[in-house]
């Protein structure tokens, strides 16, 4: 489905891209007028199928949708800041930035007329929708959807029984500790990844700035969580027990939302259109 290309550039001065597409209804009583929708690590705003799925359940509800770039798209790119040329992508990544991005997407809907704007995201951008929600004020994000983040924890991953993250997040902080924080590493845990060792330390360092389970009580909106009934199966450390796990996160009146999506993995393949229909419905009831 074609939507207008569409450009902004977040308060570092970095552009990015995305497309916005426009329903030609009014969602006048739904309580989100256009939703944010941010892709996986590496991924980008026009290649995920799982995002592509959202279009038609949210606009057949009035609901506009803007699916975005993050600095963290593709593999890697550099690019112009304020600061002069860096390095961006999957490969250079630092999480926390993602909430530059974010308020510059959301204040490019609120100069298009939209008030009501809500956060979906898949994977690693589930983890963003999270954590720029739990670190933006109140009524910023009028619903969060968080489709299969992964818990990213140093001390969750170095107690299981491979040794390869002990490994690699060695090698990574050895890097960083010899002043080569931007040397690439080719990595196979949590999957197979080309990543500079200070963005590596970034994701699943000792600090845990990741971790979900810190965040999910500070969120100040109604959240979503989804997860494929596989991934919670056999996912391994990151997902093993996550339904459960996010629901004691949440504090006493709380609005959260828990729910699997049965013979669904990580990727919903063969059940993506089941699993935007229910993001869908939350988002808009």
């Amino acid at each position: 489905m074609f939507g207008d290309l569409v450009r902004m550039t977040a308060s570092d001065g970095l552009r990015l891209d995305g497309s916005l597409h426009r329903s030609a209804k009014t969602a006048a009583k739904a309580p989100t007028d256009a939703v944010i929708l941010l892709h996986g690590v590496g991924g980008n705003f026009y290649s995920s199928s799982l995002l592509e799925a959202f279009l038609d359940p949210l606009m057949s509800r009035g609901v506009a949708v803007l699916r975005v770039n993050t600095r963290g798209h593709d593999g890697l790119f550099t690019a112009k800041t304020n600061q002069g040329p860096r390095r961006f992508g999957a490969a250079y990544e630092i999480v926390d930035e993602c909430r530059l991005d974010i308020a510059a997407w959301r204040e490019f809907l609120l100069e298009q007329g939209f008030a009501r704007i809500a956060l979906a995201g898949h994977s690693l951008g589930a983890i963003k929708a999270v954590y720029a929600a739990a670190h933006a004020p109140a009524e910023t994000f009028a619903r969060i959807a968080a489709l299969s983040p992964p818990r990213l924890s140093y001390q969750l991953f170095r107690k299981g029984g491979d040794t390869t993250f002990r490994k690699t997040i060695s090698v990574a902080e050895c890097c960083v500790e010899d002043g080569r924080p931007e040397e690439l590493m080719q990595v196979r845990f949590p999957v197979p990844l080309v990543i500079s060792a200070a963005s590596y330390v970034d994701k699943y360092g000792r600090q845990e700035r990741y971790d979900i389970l810190k965040h999910i009580p500070k969120l100040p909106c109604p959240a979503l969580f989804l997860y494929g009934a596989k991934e919670l199966a056999g996912g391994g450390a990151a997902f093993a027990g996550m339904d459960r796990l996010v629901a004691e996160a949440a504090r006493e009146g709380q609005s959260l939302t828990v729910r699997a999506i049965p013979d669904a993995d990580h990727f919903y393949n063969g059940v993506q259109a089941a699993a935007a229909e229910a993001a869908a419905q939350w988002l808009c009831k």
